[in-house]
């Protein structure tokens, strides 16, 4: 007769535990920075540049470290593919065809001069399609939309710069950039694994970037991660430990920690998976009311990472030039000059 009783109790206590993990259900928060791969020029910082006061020459020099501005070749062309179609353009005629794609052309004049060399450097150096072209004509190189994308403002952009473009040691140096930074650029070596690093392509502070992504959280049940990360997960997803960080500090490796093992991974992947604006991320778990921080090995914590808010440089003096500016993805090739995202 005491079977019965005991059975119903048993039922009671498994109902009510479940009741309980329900409403402590574990919830993966990523607190993040950013929008892109973190290389070169920041879209977002060269607005808060130019809104400051800084012209295009100091702009390129500060995301471009230790470059100057240079010629481009006499009557430069480039192959575009667009579509399954190749298209010779003249380089200006193509620089006008990219700018507004790439930002907005109300934005000010000294921002839209540094994306149009930036775009006109990028197009002599891409080098996408091997000899059968140079450039795509989407974000795997950078967006060119022809005659429909050319506006006043970025026309006359392109005419102030017309055939300037970023060197290195009087050489043309490819001109990465993307949409916001978060507060700090990244080393190209570190945003593209595998990838040579660049002396031009470090990693510096970026205290005007103050775009829609500067800051974002994400939050994801484990059930969602889990789903997400499926093939990383080994057993019940667990969470995820970081291993190292680049400059900036976007994550380079990590593991994805599950109850049968642990996986190590990129943090491209876990941008491409998670689907997050950027690798700048920091990750927590929330059950209940309780938030704890996820182990991160690389020595850098969310409170002790570059800020935003540091007081700005001062704007170089002297004539433009770009050597007189201050001083100093998701894992693929790098085939974007903006979208790391």
């Amino acid at each position: 007769m005491l079977a019965r009783p005991h059975r119903l109790l048993v039922t009671l206590l498994t109902a009510l535990s479940l009741c309980a993990a329900s409403a402590h259900a574990s919830t993966l928060v990523v607190q993040g920075a950013g929008d892109g791969h973190g290389v070169g020029m920041s879209q977002e910082g060269a607005l808060g540049y130019a809104e400051h006061g800084w012209s295009y020459s100091q702009i390129l020099a500060h995301y471009y470290t230790g470059t100057e501005l240079g010629q481009a070749p006499a009557k430069a062309k480039v192959r575009v593919l667009v579509g399954s179609t190749v298209r010779t353009l003249a380089l200006e005629s193509y620089v006008r065809g990219v700018i507004s794609a790439e930002m907005p052309s109300e934005w000010p004049a000294a921002a839209l001069q540094a994306q149009a060399v930036a775009v006109r450097t990028y197009a002599l150096t891409d080098h996408a399609g091997g000899s059968r072209f140079d450039v795509y004509s989407d974000t795997r190189s950078q967006v060119y939309r022809g005659p429909a994308a050319e506006t006043a403002s970025t026309n006359a952009a392109a005419l102030a710069t017309a055939g300037q473009i970023v060197t290195y040691d009087g050489q043309p140096a490819i001109t990465y950039f993307f949409a916001s930074s978060g507060g700090h650029t990244e080393a190209v070596q570190d945003a593209f694994p595998g990838g040579a690093a660049e002396p031009w392509l470090v990693g510096v502070s970026d205290p005007y970037d103050q775009g829609p992504a500067h800051r974002w959280t994400v939050s994801l049940s484990f059930a969602a991660a889990a789903r997400r990360l499926n093939g990383l997960v080994k057993g019940s997803f667990r969470g995820i430990e970081v291993l190292a960080r680049g400059s900036s500090p976007r994550i380079l490796s990590a593991y994805v920690l599950g109850s049968g093992g642990r996986t190590l991974t990129s943090g491209g992947e876990l941008a491409a998976r998670l689907g997050l604006d950027d690798t700048w991320a920091y990750f927590s778990v929330k059950r209940g009311s309780s938030v704890v921080a996820e182990p991160d090995r690389s020595g850098t914590s969310a409170t002790a990472s570059p800020s935003p808010t540091t007081s700005p440089p001062a704007i170089p003096a002297g004539p433009g030039g770009g050597a007189q500016g201050p001083a100093g993805a998701p894992e693929s090739t790098p085939a974007g000059g903006v979208d790391g995202g």
